[in-house]
């Protein structure tokens, strides 16, 4: 994600720009050039604190905000890196405690860039090599790694032994890099795996277990896998976790969603994993944060706008994610519901959608500010239509909430499809 229109400009900003100008294509799947400039920079992926390495399609983030509160909670330094950010590149480098600090950033990013010369690079590239310099040299506990895309390729995978590895459902996702099979994809995915090093592994179809499981065997991977080694569940109210050692009762977890129930099971294997006890799994569950992962406006001029409503923001962009969110929405009390839509061009809309229909009552498509990659709001508004939904256009979010509220005042409102469109949303609304 780029900076907005709307954005301040500060030094990183300008130093990101001249990252992202290094390679003629933004998304070129190999480790060649992440080998040649963590080289250039002194290597500091062999420096950098205790290690767990998280991939999957979806659960990534909302899994590492909890392992975070978990880890934290047990009175541990944690950095994390995730990808792509809502507002502010600054959110995907945390250092042992806050994001990254924009004078930090910026020397980093300077360095990175003179390390790095003319030589092609990518964005992610170039600012993943950077953030490992600062976790390398700034003491923690532990690092939580967010693959960016696949596995087996993606810059991250260049830690020779990680603590843990995660893996999260693995779904149909960025096929045009990854494969057009769930197999392939799993077997991407599973490409973070690491010789003995020990790998959790959430809810995955059988397809994506299977690959999963051999690719495991030929490296003795323990696999902790869900449904097999440790169980998750929701009773009167709590969480309920079993694995061979017994049954653990806690709070649910604060993040919204029923499909956040398997999320944390998957948490709570980690923390079990690596040694830790019930206080921290319970932090785990009280203490995330992840904004944008069906997460409830409670402020700024949209909520103001309609006070009303009650208004929702999701950055799910795949049908894995979208049926989460109609999980969730089952799971609320009736109400008029109107979602306000956008996405990439890149994705199907249809299949995007599909989860929804029979759940919104309408849906008012828009551009997503800045995005030159985005979906003509015109097409997705006739995805909705050819699934049932009614449909209409709209220039920005506030006016599609002006016209759901001059209909609906009361409506429960969805702002969903991206990422990108949350980050505008979040940045005055958050």
């Amino acid at each position: 994600m780029t900076a907005t229109d709307d954005a301040p400009v500060t030094g990183s900003d300008a130093l990101l720009a001249r990252l992202s100008g290094l390679h003629s294509t933004e998304i070129d799947l190999s480790l060649d050039r992440t080998w040649r400039l963590l080289a250039a920079l002194g290597n500091p992926q062999d420096a950098l604190p205790p290690t767990i390495h998280i991939a999957g399609t979806n659960g990534k983030g909302s899994t590492l905000a909890m392992l975070r509160a978990g880890l934290e909670g047990a009175g541990l330094r944690v950095h994390a890196y995730t990808s792509p950010h809502l507002v502010r590149f600054h959110e995907r480098i945390y250092l042992a405690g806050a994001d990254i600090s924009e004078p930090t950033l910026s020397a980093l990013l300077a360095r990175t860039l003179d390390a790095n010369g003319d030589a092609p690079v990518t964005f992610f590239e170039a600012t993943t090599c950077a953030a490992f310099a600062a976790f390398a040299e700034i003491p923690a506990d532990a690092l939580l790694l967010e693959v960016g895309m696949g596995g087996r390729m993606d810059t991250t995978n260049v830690i020779a032994e990680p603590r843990l590895t995660v893996i999260t459902p693995v779904a149909m996702d960025h096929q045009a890099f990854l494969g057009d099979t769930l197999e392939a994809i799993a077997g991407e995915k599973a490409g973070i795996l690491k010789r003995g090093v020990p790998c959790v592994v959430g809810r995955q179809e059988e397809a994506a277990l299977e690959v999963i499981e051999a690719r495991a065997a030929r490296l003795g991977v323990p696999l902790l896998a869900q449904g097999q080694h440790w169980h998750t569940w929701e009773e009167r109210g709590r969480l309920v976790y079993q694995d061979e050692t017994g049954l653990l009762d806690l709070p649910l977890p604060a993040l919204a969603g029923p499909h956040q129930i398997d999320n944390a099971g998957i948490v709570i294997a980690a923390l079990r994993a690596l040694g830790h006890d019930e206080a921290a799994c319970e932090a785990a569950m009280t203490g995330a944060r992840w904004p944008a992962r069906m997460q409830r406006l409670r402020r700024g001029p949209l909520v103001e706008a309609a006070p009303d409503a009650e208004i929702w923001l999701d950055g799910g962009h795949n049908a894995h994610a979208t049926r989460a969110v109609a999980a969730t929405l089952d799971t609320l009390p009736k109400r008029p519901t109107r979602l306000i839509f956008a996405l990439l061009a890149n994705r199907d809309p249809e299949a995007v959608l599909a989860p929804l229909a029979g759940r919104a009552d309408g849906l008012i498509a828009v551009p997503i500010p800045g995005e030159s990659a985005a979906a003509d709001p015109q097409v997705l508004a006739d995805a909705a239509r050819r699934l049932g939904i009614p449909a209409e256009v709209a220039t920005d979010v506030a006016t599609a909430l002006a016209s759901i509220r001059a209909e609906t005042p009361a409506a429960r409102v969805v702002i969903c499809g991206s990422l990108y469109l949350a980050g505008t949303v979040l940045r005055d609304n958050g």
